[in-house]
């Protein structure tokens, strides 16, 4: 078990520093990736080879390419066409990975991006992303969600509004949840079983492990405006991986955060999360973060500070033998850190500690 990074159109100097800071790997979770990117708009072997190397050139290991599922996930129910187009894409680009050198993708089943509410302020006057069900709206869904690559307002100043993003490519097709026109419990189960069975079959056969971000935030009962995150409590999580009980392509970029908002008892439900999918080996990258609060009601907050147990969740993965990544996420934001590179590091080394300190 190490620690590393998930960077987002990394360059040599932020390499260089994530190497300084003493990560072992590196998740790319650029969508697009353009430097994998043929002229045919597809991921060229070749090209993932150039890039893990580039990466291996730094003392690093790429563990983890980002995969764009688009918007197969809406288009699977409404626009069956596009979204078998959009699955052919996506069985070339695992192919093409694994031509690469790269042996994991990644990939989320969010259609509406991550959803959150606000801003509030937390220690010394940090910028902190908040998801409150009870202060929904949908203009607070447009200015404060995740979609995509692109990060919430964080009311710095120092970023696009997200507003002002939409419909790019960056957003990965993602919409708001009023924009959805609703997702009931059945279709986001089929949903998520076409995407599965359009491209594990492909992951199997080239050796590459699928791991799939679950819905973050778990919704109420009743969703938010018709949608539901199916993937938002511990028994979706199972039915999830009974899609294909004895597949080792089959598995979770284990958030920790993520499933830390599932519950009222944050750390307990983390910890048994850890220690029912790790023995399975369905833990293929982790999400290191922490939160403040549980279901429903919570902000984000850097890993010493929040409403989970890191320390013990490190020696749980221990005792599972879970060996692999340990990436910061999700860190606050800050005028005085606008590229949130200290709050990253603090991360790190908070993360190093922990792991010496098991």
């Amino acid at each position: 078990m190490y620690i590393g990074e998930q960077l987002i159109n990394p360059t040599d100097a932020r390499l260089r520093l994530s190497a300084q800071l003493g990560s072992k790997g590196i998740v790319i979770d650029s969508r697009p990736n353009n430097p994998v990117i043929g002229e045919d708009g597809l991921w060229d072997g070749r090209k993932v080879a150039a890039q893990r190397q580039w990466v291996e050139g730094f003392g690093l290991s790429l563990d983890c390419l980002a995969l764009d599922v688009g918007s197969i996930l809406l288009d699977s129910l409404r626009a069956p066409e596009k979204a078998a187009a959009t699955a052919e894409r996506l069985r070339h680009n695992i192919r093409a990975a694994a031509d690469g050198g790269v042996d994991t993708v990644k990939y989320t089943v969010a259609m509406v991006g991550i959803t959150r509410t606000g801003v509030v302020d937390g220690r010394g006057g940090m910028k902190c992303s908040t998801f409150q069900a009870a202060e929904y709206k949908a203009e607070n869904d447009a200015r404060f969600s995740y979609w995509g690559t692109v990060l919430p307002e964080d009311e710095t100043g120092t970023k696009a509004s997200p507003v002002e993003s939409r419909g790019a490519p960056e957003t990965c097709g993602q919409v708001m949840a009023s924009e959805a026109g609703g997702v009931s419990e059945a279709e986001g189960w089929r949903a998520i079983e076409y995407l599965v069975e359009a491209i594990l079959p492909t992951a199997e056969k080239a050796g590459v492990k699928l791991a799939c971000h679950p819905h973050d935030p778990a919704y109420p009962p009743g969703g938010l405006n018709g949608v539901h995150h199916v993937l938002g409590s511990l028994d979706g999580l199972r039915r999830f991986v009974n899609l294909a009980p004895g597949s080792k392509s089959l598995g979770f970029n284990f958030c920790q955060g993520t499933i830390a908002e599932m519950s009222r008892n944050p750390t307990e439900t983390v910890l048994e999360a850890i220690r029912e999918f790790g023995p399975q080996n369905r833990i293929f990258m982790v999400h290191f973060r922490n939160i403040k609060g549980g279901y429903l009601d919570f902000r984000e907050a850097l890993p010493d500070e929040g409403s989970v147990d890191m320390a013990a969740c490190v020696r749980a993965y221990r005792e599972v033998g879970y060996q692999g990544i340990l990436c910061p996420d999700h860190v606050p934001f800050s005028d005085v850190d606008p590229d949130r590179e200290r709050f990253f590091a603090f991360a790190l080394g908070y993360t190093q500690a922990l792991l010496q300190a098991a």
